[in-house]
This record gives structure tokens, C-alpha cells and sequence, in this order.
């Protein structure tokens, strides 16, 4: 009689500093890689607090690295951060476990430079601006190659998700896009709740838009893969 071996289900968790974050990620997993167990750790705190100190802190970053430990010890197989703003916090995570700690837009970033110079990188929250300017410096840097790469704010549109207009959200950042056609090789969205606005920007950038979620899914199923 042949017998048949069950793979456990990855367990994936991912870490917020914003409720706006859940929603696309999870979205993400589930179209692509529906398989995986997920566990969501928010702390809505830490984006208030970094906007108020305009950007990261030790205080913050300490904060950030006792939710990965917390998620080290529930047995993860990989933890997944899915806010842009603490980005050298991650990396010091990043040091500390063995397991894969996943900035939110490492692989998206790697997928950026791989599609062009120019590239434009929209935010709506503002310390998100300067982290991903940072990764990007750092990975171009890492793989011996230079990127011209420009954070462009959606002011506006942040406020309007917290809010729950969501159609206003995705239309102030559709028109960033536009304004930026023909500009840029590339545009990339560095927050995942900025996700529900990529169809139509791509209608209004006239091309594809990277995104975070989709990248950062893809990336962690590949390594994680038997």
C-alpha cells in the first residue's frame, strides 16, 4: 500500500503598524498562495508614533524587533513586515533570526531594478518616502549597479482610507500615476494598503505597476518552497 506524506502549511506571520495593511496582503496570499497559514500581528501604534516623531526611533525600532521575537517563538516559518518605515529595524531582525524576515518591498524592489533606470516609487505615508529610497540605495548598491529612484507623496490619500473612502484613495493616487506617464521606466507602489488603486493606475500609467503584496507572496513561497 503506498502512503501518502502531508506537507504541513508554512506558517506565515505578518507584522502591521496599520489596519489599511491586512486587507492586501492577505488578498495576496490567498490568490496566490492559498495554502499558507497566516497569523496577523497589528500594532497601529507604531505608525502614529512614527508619524508624530517623522519617521523611526529606537524606542520603535525595539517595538519592532519584540513582534518578530514574539513571532519567532510561535514558530514561524518566515515573518513578513508589511510596513515600509522601519526599514533598519527590520534588518536588525533580519540578523537575529534564522528563519526568512521579509522587509515589505525587498522583493519588489530586486523585481524594480530588474525592469529599469528611472523608477518612481509612490508612498502615501510620508517616513515611508526615505525607507524606500533607502532599500532601494541598498540593494543597487548591493548588486553593483546604480537606479535613479524618486519617492512621489499622494498626499491626500492615506487620510482617505483611514476614512474609508477608498474610491478616493485609489483615484488620488491613479492620478499621481498619470501625471507621472512617459517620466518614468517604472512605477512601483511602496505600501501594501496601496494596493486597491493599481488597476486604474495602470490604465492611467499606460503599463504595469509592481506592487508590494505580490512581490513579497511570490518571494516567501519561493523560499519556502520543499
Amino acid at each position: 500500500m503506498s502512503q501518502i506524506f502531508m506537507t504541513a502549511a508554512k506558517r506565515i506571520f505578518l507584522i502591521h503598524a496599520t489596519q489599511v495593511a491586512i486587507k492586501p496582503i492577505n488578498f495576496a496570499f490567498e490568490t496566490s498562495w492559498p495554502e499558507a497559514q497566516l497569523f496577523d500581528l497589528w500594532d497601529d501604534s507604531l505608525s502614529r508614533d512614527a508619524a508624530v516623531a517623522g519617521g523611526t526611533t529606537p524606542a520603535l525600532d525595539q517595538r519592532i524587533c519584540d513582534l518578530a521575537d514574539h513571532a519567532i517563538r510561535a514558530e514561524a516559518d518566515a515573518v513578513l513586515f508589511t510596513c515600509s518605515a522601519f526599514s533598519s529595524a527590520i534588518d536588525a531582525c533580519k540578523q537575529r533570526h534564522a528563519v526568512p524576515v521579509l522587509k515589505p518591498n525587498e522583493a519588489m524592489v530586486q523585481e524594480a531594478l530588474a525592469s529599469g533606470y528611472r523608477i518612481a516609487a509612490l508612498t502615501t505615508f510620508a517616513p515611508a518616502g526615505a525607507a524606500i529610497v533607502g532599500d532601494f540605495e541598498a540593494e543597487a548598491h548591493r548588486l553593483g549597479m546604480s537606479a535613479d529612484v524618486t519617492p512621489v507623496f499622494c498626499d491626500g490619500a492615506f487620510a482617505a482610507l483611514q476614512a474609508g473612502d477608498q474610491a478616493r484613495h485609489d483615484a488620488l493616487i491613479a492620478e499621481t500615476a498619470r501625471r507621472l506617464r512617459n517620466n518614468y521606466d517604472v512605477l512601483c507602489f511602496a505600501q501594501f494598503s496601496m494596493t486597491s488603486a493599481r488597476t486604474v493606475s495602470e490604465l492611467l500609467w499606460g503599463g504595469r505597476v509592481l506592487t508590494t503584496p505580490d512581490s513579497a507572496v511570490q518571494r516567501l513561497r519561493h523560499l519556502l518552497s520543499d
